[in-house]
């Protein structure tokens, strides 16, 4: 992040930008937007000025909050209600929330920790643990080679070795990095495994589906009250204005309503007032369905092709099946230096990217070289951007393994 914001900040140098995690600037999706704005200057002065100059509860806009229940249960049939719902400052508010209230040091005296199924898994949650213990127990994965140049990640149920000492089960669905898409029967699977334990599965929805909707084959949401699904406005084009969602059984919400009343009091008005009608008509579908999710659809597309193009063929490459997200995940088999140091050479080149050994986090990797193999490439800038990367992507791994 700091490289990335100095990059930025100085501009002294033409730096492509492809490590980030931020939404691309879709026009229609824009314009959507800056109308929803121009209504609430133009037809609702006063709801307006109620959204800048007023608190709201700390579990958020009740509108909101009730819009959100009945599309839910129109849409999907779930039997919830406003009270299921709470508003975050974001959705990695949320899981710091959530992963400190189900792992760390109990009220009972018990250390718990959270039970991460398949990694690698999404960065942000590897510094939220408050506890001088470890937050996470982590899981290889079980890797499905596809043709030459495709892998795909599956969760080893064999080995997830559920425990007293877990206190959550946690996956995000499409998985930032990989663009992992979780199958039904895993989520299935995992659903009745956490409920036989009696603890919560966590589902990281940020991508996901019914909004912003970034999956691109069929997939089905899942949620109950043993469920806690996290939502987010930020990737349908809001990230400016914070708003994290959290649909969880009563007890639940209740809970992060009173670690938002401590931490913030209350949360950012305006994503809820803007997004709000777009939920009570259901449009949000349909921005989600024709204007997001064939967007980002034909940006991976793009970006597979200049891998294609770019990467030398005589190297082992591979890369994750693109199945959702804004990123495609490399594998570079055998690669001769750790990804930390192929980072370093490609900031040197004037690309950055991610480094994939920091999303394999709550596991040892003792032996397993696949974890110092990877790194996370962003497709949401520019078409230029993205296809000098690449250019700048293939030079430096054709010198590597040279």
């Amino acid at each position: 992040m700091d490289d990335l914001g100095e990059a930025l900040a100085l501009g002294r140098r033409r730096i492509r930008m492809m490590g980030g995690g931020s939404p691309a600037h879709i026009p229609p999706v824009q314009a959507i937007w800056r109308e929803r704005m121009r209504e609430l200057l133009d037809d609702r002065p006063e709801e307006f000025d109620r959204i800048l100059a007023d608190y709201d509860q700390p579990a958020g806009s009740p509108a909101f909050r009730e819009a959100l229940a009945a599309f839910l249960k129109r849409e999907y049939g779930w039997d919830l209600t406003a009270a299921n719902i709470a508003i975050t400052n974001g959705g990695q508010t949320a899981f710091f929330f959530l992963l400190n209230r189900f792992a760390g040091n109990m009220v009972d005296g018990s250390e718990r920790r959270i039970l991460l199924p398949l990694v690698p898994e999404y960065i942000g949650y590897g510094d939220l643990g408050v506890s001088e213990h470890p937050m996470f127990d982590s899981r290889r994965p079980v890797i499905e080679r596809i043709g030459e140049r495709h892998f795909k990640y599956h969760i080893d149920f064999d080995a997830l070795d559920l425990h007293e000492s877990h206190g959550a089960i946690a996956v995000s669905r499409p998985t930032n990095p990989s663009s992992n898409v979780l199958t039904d029967d895993e989520m299935e699977r995992l659903r009745r495994v956490a409920a036989e334990r009696g603890i919560p599965l966590i589902i990281d929805n940020a991508y996901g589906l019914p909004f912003p909707g970034v999956i691109f084959h069929e997939a089905t949401p899942i949620w109950d009250e043993n469920i806690i699904l996290t939502l987010s406005l930020s990737k349908l084009g809001l990230p400016g204005t914070r708003t994290g969602i959290v649909v969880a059984r009563e007890e639940i919400i209740r809970e992060i309503r009173s670690m938002t009343a401590i931490i913030g009091l209350s949360n950012n008005n305006v994503g809820q007032a803007m997004a709000r009608p777009l939920i009570e008509s259901g449009e949000v579908l349909t921005v989600a369905r024709e204007l997001v999710k064939p967007y980002y659809a034909e940006r991976s597309r793009l970006a597979l092709e200049l891998a294609r193009r770019h990467l030398p063929a005589e190297v082992p490459w591979r890369v994750h099946l693109s199945e959702g997200a804004f990123f495609l995940w490399f594998w570079f088999e055998g690669l001769p230096i750790p990804c930390r140091e192929l980072y370093r050479r490609l900031k040197e080149a004037e690309l950055i990217v991610v480094p994939g050994e920091y999303f394999f986090f709550g596991l040892d990797k003792t032996g397993w070289d696949h974890a110092r193999e990877c790194i996370r490439v962003s497709f949401t800038q520019p078409e230029e951007v993205v296809a000098d990367g690449f250019r700048i992507l293939g030079e430096v791994i054709r010198e590597i393994y040279a």
